[in-house]
């Protein structure tokens, strides 16, 4: 059965009320996504004494983090009677792949269903000198963003810990990076042992490692925030994924009230979408620009904790043909850029079409001019690159393709039906 639309106050708030975990049909807890205290918890609340509980945690742990194991009995430590124990209580997921796609640039791109039939998209994106993964972070989008097609998606709800850690899990699974998982582990925080290393080197997939994380996927980071939190935890835990939070880059529209706890919880790098200089224009395009203005937002880029000029802070800025692209809106974006005195990158990106969209990308030109004015003035403008375009993977673009299939398959239905009618 599925799981009804949550009642949301108008449409740039978050979603006022958790969601609860779904049951199992059998019974058993996932452990995905679980920091190391919620699986003392949960092993404790099977009946495992506070020494055991502790102990057996910090095997899964690693296990399930460090080398990707799925199964308690190739948990090679664990004593054999331990292992069916675990195995009839507990389970450890990952998100159920519908589709995976791959670009004609080696991007790639996964179609994910929930266990209550929601569905969402992650993506890897393959670089020369890194591999970095778009994650999603809700099921839809409450933010409306014109330019957006994951905004013209109604939010049916976050993504839980376990799904937003499932999808980096499964991202190492398909790139082939785990450690093999064979060997009694005696030292749990040791270095890799000689084999470990190799197969690190050996890697292959693509020639890459999934190395940075974006938080750029469906859905708005910051109203989920505490299962985003709690996800990227588990991430940069050192004795499992270890990702350092520099190396995971959180984005937001303009949630403002939200970006301090961020800086202050998560300590990951920021970027903002802010997508145009006035009041007006971002009104149109970023709807919560009506609660939370460009001033406000400036403002609590400013303060946001961790930012310096090594850990600069982001802007996303999409560009429009006619709508943000002026050499004005340069020089406007360069002095709200100084007089806030951001240590500030601005990631241009050429608009990635859709169908419907009602915008169009603006020119080389003038997207050549506009990183012109901006790095004139000291400030890095770099031109992304659009990566997956052919397979509706790159930015702006994701939208559950059940939802383009459901109608597909709806025409077909009709046509059929027409043809019957003759």
């Amino acid at each position: 059965m599925s799981t009804p639309l949550m009642p949301i106050p108008g449409h740039f708030d978050p979603v006022p009320l958790p969601r609860e975990v779904t049951p199992r049909p059998d019974g058993r807890v996932d452990l995905m996504g679980l920091s190391r205290q919620a699986i003392i918890d949960v092993f404790a609340a099977a009946t495992l004494d506070p020494r055991a509980a502790k102990l057996r945690a910090k095997q899964v742990f690693h296990w399930i983090y460090h080398r990707g194991v799925t199964d308690f009995a190739a948990m090679t430590d664990i004593a054999k009677t331990m292992q069916p124990w675990l195995t009839a209580r507990f389970v450890i997921g990952r998100p159920e792949v519908v589709e995976a796609q791959a670009s004609t640039d080696g991007t790639r791109k996964w179609l994910l269903r929930t266990a209550d039939n929601h569905d969402y998209e992650m993506v890897f994106i393959p670089d020369a000198d890194r591999g970095t993964l778009c994650v999603s972070s809700q099921v839809g989008c409450t933010l409306n963003c014109r330019f957006c097609h994951t905004g013209t998606m109604r939010l049916v709800r976050n993504l839980t810990p376990g799904e937003i850690v499932g999808q980096v899990m499964l991202a190492r699974d398909a790139l082939g990076e785990w450690p093999k998982a064979g060997g009694n582990m005696a030292g749990l925080n040791d270095e890799l042992d000689e084999e470990d290393e190799a197969t690190t080197r050996d890697y292959s997939a693509d020639g890459r490692l999934l190395t940075n994380i974006v938080m750029m996927g469906m859905g708005e980071p910051l109203y989920n925030f505490d299962n985003v939190r709690d996800a990227l935890k588990v991430v940069m835990d050192g004795d499992g994924l270890a990702l350092s939070r520099r190396r995971i880059t959180l984005s937001t529209s303009g949630v403002v009230p939200m970006m301090g706890r961020c800086g202050d919880e998560i300590g990951v790098n920021l970027a903002v979408s802010l997508h145009a200089v006035t009041k007006e224009v971002r009104d149109e395009i970023v709807p919560i620009n009506r609660k939370f203005g460009i001033e406000e937002l400036l403002g609590a880029c400013a303060a946001y904790p961790r930012s310096s000029n090594s850990r600069r802070i982001t802007f996303e800025y999409v560009m429009l043909k006619d709508k943000n692209d002026s050499d004005a809106d340069a020089r406007e974006l360069v002095r709200l850029l100084k007089e806030y005195d951001l240590p500030a990158k601005v990631n241009l990106i050429p608009f990635n079409p859709w169908p419907g969209a009602p915008y169009e990308c603006s020119t080389p030109e003038r997207i050549r001019s506009f990183s012109n004015i901006v790095f004139a003035a000291g400030i890095s403008a770099p031109i992304r690159t659009p990566r997956g375009r052919d397979i509706d993977a790159a930015c702006g673009q994701l939208k559950t393709a059940s939802e383009r299939k459901s109608r597909a398959e709806l025409d077909r239905l009709a046509d059929e039906k027409q043809a019957a009618l003759g």
